[in-house]
């Protein structure tokens, strides 16, 4: 259940940031809000999934997946680049999550 949380509180994140990429600084409402609202949602869900996780591993596993997700839904649907330096980094993060994975953790 704690991976269900995990990726229910990374689900929210990406939200939060293509939220906060359209609220132009919070002076668009409900851009604003949407941004807020998610962003209470992801935490909330992080500290279901965080009973099990040890907090470190679970916050690096939580901030790269929707750090990745947020690049690639960039690249699909808002017409940002995708360049080889990128999926160099998303490689790297990937590998990283499956490192703290594979170290034992939850």
């Amino acid at each position: 259940m704690n991976w269900l949380y995990l990726g229910a509180a990374v689900i929210f994140e990406i939200a939060v940031a293509i939220s906060a990429g359209n609220a132009k600084g919070f002076t668009r409402l409900w851009w604003t809000v949407a941004t807020l609202v998610s962003g209470a949602i992801a935490t909330f869900f992080l500290s279901l999934a965080l009973l099990t996780f040890d907090v470190g591993v679970g916050y690096a596993i939580w901030t790269s997946i929707a750090g990745v997700g947020v690049v690639v839904l960039g690249a699909l649907f808002f017409g940002q680049r995708l360049t080889w330096s990128k999926s160099l980094g998303i490689a790297l993060v990937i590998g990283g999550v499956v490192g703290l994975r594979l170290s034992g953790a939850a």
